[in-house]
């Protein structure tokens, strides 16, 4: 596994900041210069990159109006056929170029999901540093062996995938020798109930298929993509609109500006927070541990007093002797006098 690799000029994977993906998808409908103010609103945001998706309805289906075409699983696309979603959906390919160059000016990368030879062909023409397959790509193994032998970055979503087609795809991937391969958990339900996300899978998925991970997710808010974090995701995908109110293919289950904001937010907060797996005090830990327990003289006391439970406490702060002697200092004897608040010492002690 490489444990790190660059999707252009950012660096992905251990010691790198989680790379945060704002998914453009659909919710353009059709108008150029709101794609646009999606690009501006993520870089706003946060997102360290902007994701397209490259086909026509032509490329990715057929004008078919049979049951096997008919979009009818209880999805927000129910009613309509396959053909008519992606006519609808479909980022305009003349687009793409400026969108990617506008991207580019913001600092964002920018890169997309293919869905035929020709659609590979046309992003290698706009040179995009890496390429995200889609979960119901996943077994289109000629797509993935063309895309593996680019050599860039390939980011899977395995929302449909079974084990055998996630193994056949990275197994295609390494005999082209391409190893830079980010897997993305993922449900394909939209939006997605947060009973179905199985979060704790990440880190098998890393495990098991020996490469980075991350999230694609469909659910509502925050708390789940925040989550991953812990779980080693070093990739958030999620779908960014202006307002879910404006409508759209995608628009019911994306993420306003303002939630991908405070996405980002918790994400850089998490990172800090999670530190490392080795025990040790900071410097402010280590500073206050001078204020815990020790033992203090509590009582006035004559030189030849013993020492005892009414004459000497363990107490705030740690000035004095280690609490762990407190059995053996009771019946020794004070070898001077001693004031009310005097830390314990073995010097004062016979």
């Amino acid at each position: 596994m490489n444990k790190s690799f660059k999707i252009g000029n950012k660096l992905v994977g251990e010691n790198a900041p989680t790379f945060i993906v704002a998914e453009i998808s659909g919710n353009h409908n059709q108008d150029y210069s709101r794609a646009v103010e999606i690009i501006h609103a993520a870089k706003e945001a946060g997102a360290d990159a902007i994701k397209l998706q490259t086909y026509t309805a032509d490329t990715i289906t057929i004008d078919c109006d049979s049951p096997c075409f008919q979009i009818n699983e209880g999805t927000v696309w129910d009613g309509m056929t396959l053909h008519q979603l992606y006519r609808e959906a479909c980022t305009p390919w003349e687009w793409q170029p400026r969108l990617m160059e506008e991207a580019n000016k913001l600092g964002l990368e920018c890169f997309s999901s293919p869905f035929d030879f020709s659609s590979v062909d046309f992003l290698e023409e706009m040179k995009v540093p890496a390429y995200k397959i889609a979960s119901y790509e996943i077994n289109d193994i000629p797509l993935i062996r063309k895309v593996a032998r680019l050599h860039k970055p390939i980011i899977f979503a395995t929302g449909i995938a079974y084990p055998e087609d996630i193994r056949l795809a990275l197994e295609v991937c390494r005999e082209e020798g391409n190893e830079d391969i980010i897997l993305l958990k993922c449900v394909s339900s939209y939006p997605t109930p947060y009973e179905e996300v199985n979060l704790r899978v990440i880190p098998t998925l890393a495990a098991t298929y020996d490469c980075l991970t991350g999230i694609s997710d469909h659910t509502m808010g925050t708390i789940v993509s925040a989550g991953s974090i812990p779980l080693g995701a070093k990739m958030i995908e999620k779908h960014l609109t202006l307002r879910r109110a404006d409508g759209g293919p995608d628009s019911s289950f994306s993420m306003e500006p303002e939630e991908f904001a405070r996405l980002v937010q918790e994400v850089r907060i998490l990172e800090k927070a999670l530190g490392t797996s080795e025990y040790l005090l900071t410097d402010t830990q280590k500073l206050e541990h001078g204020g815990s327990r020790s033992l203090f003289v509590v009582k006035d006391m004559k030189a030849g007093e013993a020492f005892t439970a009414e004459n000497i406490r363990s107490i705030r702060p740690g000035d004095g002797l280690h609490t762990r002697h407190y059995e053996e200092v009771l019946g020794k004897t004070a070898k001077t006098d001693l004031k009310k608040g005097t830390p314990l010492a073995w010097e004062l002690i016979q």
